[in-house]
């Protein structure tokens, strides 16, 4: 029996390690099944989706058109056009080697003033994230001396954007890492413990990334650069918060336990549950994008339950069996002794005896403070970002769009597409070439402009040139309004292209944010009231969670705009953010309200929930930090939407951790008392042991 005991940690520590080779294998290769492309995420129903579909009629070869521009200071001479037309042979050839070609290129077409060129490269839409090198030999190749070249377009732009997640795999992962281990050493004090916790979710993040591609390589689940990234951060931040409870329960179990085997099946046994309970209610949130009829969301949902459900697994698994290898000595060299408490600390004892003397101060206080923020959430804006906004420092796509401007049709690059019935298709071009902001109109003749269109089942198409940048927000606008205008000249014209495209995801990100808010707060809920078995304490701490998460989207409103300077925001980050904030905020409510109620079977509920809090503010308030933190190594990234969702989950954690877990949630529990059990009833125990003075047991 004895050599059982370190024999079975051993085998799980042997499993874990033993397999990370093989899943660190599939883990590498979860990138190269990323689709950033923003049409491929939306659903059938959308109008661009329809006219992609229509418009393969027309041109059964689908391309990316990536704009190769030349700029000069004045009209170029005939020498550097000499030039531009060679390069741009090279370019298409460079294009062709990589097999990326779907079309001749264009010939060079000069602007009106003569100081711009600028040549149309069709690249096929297979190429996937091989765009990415392929642009960057593309910029190496059409370079000319006395001009300015970019790559540009569609393209361009989109490279750029897939670019941005070139760190997942190296800078973000090292970012968050990095700044968990600095904060476990000076929490932990020790050179052994926080490498077990680091390990656990190092672990747990390898066998998360291989499961996941496994699930997109048989097609079930989409990944894209943000999900992938998303879910690495939530599964290093998951996993070393449930570490960190099973290790605060641990260390105080050894001071009552002389045996490691005997504390740590006791700490075990009180953490279980509170961990099981906190990865239900994140896998449950998350899952609820599955409602989502973005496919980017749809693919969010599940890789982040699978992360989060390794993560409980890796914090209830291998860390134990590593930590009753290592017993005391894991904690070295402040190893805690059996029979003797820690020096005392005072700061939770103090911040729970604060909230005992004066309940209704420190609730409405703290209520009052949160509601001031909260009224600035309806000035959040969130009515879309494009690829340009969205990539953050230099970017030759966009600074080429913005030159693309200064000489052509802004939108020529990207034309907008109408599809529309032939018998109709005069008034309808009519109708769009008096919209504002349209630039041109030109029927589809698969061959020299001028001659009739191409019909197709009984359908035309129409080029609609935009006389703004077609990935701006200026041109969102303009394509809204012109389905507005189409519909009266014929309601089953049909408007599509990349523009519309933008336009779609944005409005399908918004008829999210409708349905799925409610359904996580209402699963969430449901859960909460399992566990706790009452139905007073889950609403109090929804309302609490809920007040704190428009408090977050309020200052973030204010800083965004007043102070960073941001474009805007998208509703599907402020979508992702709201689930993760409910569910994350309810993790440290669990953590806390779990101990409130062991403690008050003991001792009653309003000196039960001052105990817990006072017990398990260390260790919860760390978590939160250690969440925080890895959530804010996105903004390492040059993508505004992953900045802007790493300011809302880390600032909305770090609230939920000091404000409301601290203050809002016991002050209302105390000042209820027993009625945050209703309908339930506390069977209260006696005191199993003397009644000792609290001590905080979180990491010191």
């Amino acid at each position: 029996m004895a050599r059982l005991r370190w024999l079975l940690p051993a085998l799980v520590l042997l499993v874990w390690l033993g397999g990370a080779g093989p899943l660190s294998t599939l883990s590498a290769q979860l990138t190269g099944l990323q689709e950033n492309d923003t049409a491929a995420f939306l659903p059938d129903s959308a109008e661009s989706t329809r006219v992609a579909d229509l418009q393969q009629g027309f041109s059964p070869v689908q391309a990316i058109p990536a704009i190769l521009l030349w700029e000069g200071d004045g009209p170029l001479d005939a020498a550097t056009l000499q030039a531009v037309a060679e390069r741009s042979a090279e370019a298409a050839r460079v294009a062709e080697d990589a097999g990326a070609l779907s079309a001749p290129p264009s010939p060079p077409v000069p602007s009106a003033d003569g100081a711009a060129v600028q040549v149309l490269l069709p690249l096929d839409p297979e190429v996937g994230d091989e765009i990415v090198p392929l642009v960057a030999d593309l910029r190496a190749t059409i370079a000319v001396e006395g001009t300015d070249t970019f790559v540009t377009g569609p393209g361009g732009i989109f490279a750029d954007f897939a670019n941005g997640f070139a760190g997942i795999d190296g800078l973000l992962l090292l970012a968050a890492f990095g700044v968990v281990l600095l904060i476990l050493l000076v929490v932990y004090r020790s050179p052994i413990l926080p490498f077990l916790v680091i390990g656990t979710a190092g672990l747990a993040l390898t066998a998360g990334n291989a499961v996941a591609y496994l699930l997109a390589d048989a097609g079930v689940i989409t990944v894209n650069g943000q999900s992938q990234g998303i879910a690495s951060i939530l599964i290093v931040g998951a996993a070393t918060d449930y570490g960190l409870l099973l290790v605060a329960r641990f260390r105080e179990e050894l001071r009552r336990e002389r045996s490691k085997y005997t504390a740590m099946r006791t700490a075990l046994r009180r953490s279980w549950e509170p961990i099981v309970a906190s990865g239900a209610t994140v896998v449950l949130g998350v899952l609820c994008l599955l409602f989502s009829d973005l496919a980017s969301n749809r693919g969010l949902g599940p890789i982040s339950a699978v992360s989060v459900t390794l993560s409980v697994l890796a914090a209830l698994t291998f860390l134990p069996a590593a930590l009753v290898l290592l017993g005391r000595a894991a904690f070295w060299p402040f190893r805690p002794r059996y029979g003797v408490e820690p020096p005392a600390g005072r700061g939770w004892q103090r911040v729970a005896a604060t909230v005992g003397r004066r309940p209704r101060r420190v609730l409405a206080v703290s209520t009052l403070a949160l509601v001031a923020a909260a009224v600035f959430a309806p000035g959040y804006d969130a009515s879309g970002i494009t690829f340009s906004d969205a990539i953050q420092g230099e970017s030759n796509g966009v600074a080429g769009q913005e030159a693309l401007a200064r000489h052509y049709d802004a939108g020529s690059g990207s034309p907008t597409v109408v599809v529309t019935p032939e018998d109709t298709w005069p008034a309808v071009a009519d109708a769009a070439a008096s919209a504002d902001g349209v630039a041109t109109v030109t029927p589809f003749t698969g061959g020299p402009p001028g001659g009739p269109p191409v019909v197709v089942d009984g359908l035309v198409r129409l080029d609609v040139v935009l006389g703004v940048p077609a990935d701006s927000t200026e041109a969102i606008e303009v394509v809204q309004e012109l389905r507005g205008t189409l519909d009266a000249a014929d309601p089953a014209a049909l408007v599509g292209g990349d523009t519309a495209s933008n336009l779609d995801a944005r409005e399908t990100a918004a008829r999210d944010l409708q349905v799925i808010v409610p359904t996580v707060l209402a699963v969430i809920t449901v859960v909460l009231a399992l566990l706790l078995r009452a139905l007073v304490a889950p609403l109090l701490l929804m309302a609490t969670v809920v007040l704190s998460v428009g408090a977050t989207v309020g200052v973030a409103a204010l800083l965004f705009d007043g102070v960073f300077g941001f474009p805007g925001s998208d509703p599907g980050i402020l979508l992702i953010a709201f689930v993760f904030l409910v569910a994350l905020g309810i993790d440290y409510n669990i953590f806390l309200m779990t101990r409130a109620r062991e403690e008050s079977l003991r001792h009653g509920t309003r000196d039960g929930v001052l105990r817990a809090l006072a017990v398990t503010g260390g260790v919860i308030t760390s978590a939160g930090l250690v969440l925080a933190a890895t959530f804010g190594a996105l903004s390492v990234l040059p993508l505004l939407f992953l900045v802007q969702l790493s300011f809302l989950v880390g600032f909305g954690v770090l609230l939920d951790t000091f404000v409301v877990r601290s203050l809002v949630v016991p002050s209302a529990v105390a000042l209820l008392g027993d009625r945050t059990w209703w309908p339930g009833r506390l069977a209260r125990r006696p005191e199993p042991e003397p009644d000792r003075e609290l001590e905080p047991v979180g990491p010191r």
